[in-house]
């Protein structure tokens, strides 16, 4: 994807789907955490620009130092004042965990069929199986009607559960 953004419709479709099991600020991290190596080989002009993060094993990466800064800042919550931000002290590990490794997996998946620099099976492999699957066009567009879906759903069960509390 050009622009993170565009990976956060599927996290939204996966959190209306399962709200409890998956922490959407933490599928957001992921993805932005995956893109800052494209921000830095860019802003840098170093090609390639999708390395080691834009990797199932860099993924794996990411996903560990998300929750080794959640515990990290959860254990630091009590001691020190930290803000709130979106909510994230009232998340679990196990939802946070989730989030984390969908969106650094689906982030590898759906930059793997745009990309051709991309090899998403390094070190084991320089292939890409996933490279041109589809077109760039169908690809932005099943992210943002994703995206769309997933509010849709979000929003009618808010509406629901505001008039089921009256």
């Amino acid at each position: 994807m050009p622009f993170t953004p565009f990976h956060f419709g599927p996290g939204v479709a996966l959190y209306a789907i399962a709200p409890r099991q998956v922490s959407f600020l933490s599928f957001c991290a992921a993805n932005v955490f995956i893109d800052v190596e494209v921000l830095y080989y860019a802003r840098t002009q170093q090609l390639p620009l999708h390395r080691l993060c834009h990797t199932f094993c860099g993924a794996t990466l990411v996903l560990g130092a998300i929750l080794a800064l959640f515990l990290a800042a959860s254990k630091w919550a009590s001691t020190v004042v930290l803000p709130d931000l979106f909510g994230w002290k009232q998340l679990a590990l196990r939802p946070v965990a989730i989030g984390a490794a969908l969106g650094s997996y689906s982030h590898i998946a759906l930059d793997s069929i745009m990309h051709p620099d991309l090899r998403p099976w390094a070190p084991f492999s320089d292939a890409n199986p996933l490279y041109a699957l589809g077109s760039l066009g169908t690809l932005h567009g099943a992210c943002v009607i994703t995206g769309l879906v997933g509010l849709i759903v979000i929003t009618v069960r808010y509406v629901h559960t505001s008039r089921n509390q009256r």
